[in-house]
């Protein structure tokens, strides 16, 4: 994509910081425009978070329900939990994604949930940048990390009804054909979040990656070499928060008032 000129060339690939792995965004025209207004903005108030959450057996329909608006509101049990907060909830009713009823329940009802995108068949991998993905990017640079990607169970590469099984694991993705990586690990995902030491074997693992990629350039096909383009990128972004995590990071006008995590760190593996 081309750049403007009054702004420094960059590629047209975004950055993405993801959870112990980093993949590649593709790069939004306004890209450098949203960056400015995020380092101008000042404000002593905490960010605003988002989160994207997908039950794949669904909810008891029955309690699964909001009745009325504010401090009057009703809730089934499903939804009850959040009751002391019901004067800031706001339901929506009648979404619909089409291309959620093409093909296999376990790849087309996830897959696309975020983009609203039709799924490639076959084999081959295609979505599109999910909702989270564009916010991470849009409010990058606000909080230590922009964008934390959970999971419970590994990817699965089979096809199921013509379609991967990859899409059955994703919710996220960084650009069409990527999935955001996701985190199987709570301990890990405790490290990502409070941990700012960075071993000179993180280093030496990047330098043998880029130095293995870069000499794969000449020999592969053009649609490989874009990916290979893209995984270097992400690459490179790794070695930034490597760079970036020795020094103290700036958050515009808002502070954590935890110095230290006010919780353990979970046991390693998968609960």
């Amino acid at each position: 994509m081309p750049t403007r000129s009054c702004v420094p060339e960059v590629s047209r690939r975004g950055f993405l910081r993801g959870v112990g792995v980093s993949m590649a965004l593709p790069w939004l025209e306004s890209a450098s425009a949203w960056g400015d207004e995020t380092l101008a903005a000042k404000t002593n108030e905490p960010p605003v978070r988002l989160a994207c959450l997908f039950a794949g057996n669904g909810f008891h329909s029955r309690e699964w329900w909001a009745r009325g608006e504010g401090a009057e509101m009703q809730l089934g049990k499903v939804l009850a939990p959040l009751a002391p907060h019901r004067e800031k909830l706001l339901f929506l009713r009648g979404l619909y994604n089409e291309e959620a009823l093409i093909g296999g329940i376990h790849s087309c009802q996830t897959g696309n949930l975020l983009t609203g995108a039709h799924l490639a068949s076959g084999g081959e991998i295609r979505s599109g940048v999910s909702m989270d993905q564009v916010v991470a990017q849009r409010m990058a640079g606000q909080t230590k990390v922009s964008s934390l990607v959970l999971g419970c169970e590994h990817s699965i590469a089979a096809l199921h009804k013509n379609y991967s099984m990859i899409y059955s694991s994703h919710i996220s993705w960084s650009s069409a054909t990527t999935p955001t990586p996701l985190e199987l690990y709570p301990a890990l995902a405790f490290d990502r979040l409070f941990r700012d030491e960075v071993g000179q074997a993180d280093k030496s693992v990047l330098d043998a990656v880029l130095e293995e990629a870069n000499g794969l350039r000449g020999k592969v096909s053009h649609s490989d070499r874009q990916r290979l383009e893209e995984y270097l990128a992400s690459v490179r972004e790794v070695e930034q928060r490597i760079e970036d995590a020795g020094r103290q990071r700036r958050l515009q006008g808002w502070r954590p008032t935890l110095t230290q995590p006010d919780i353990p760190r979970p046991p390693d593996g998968i609960p």
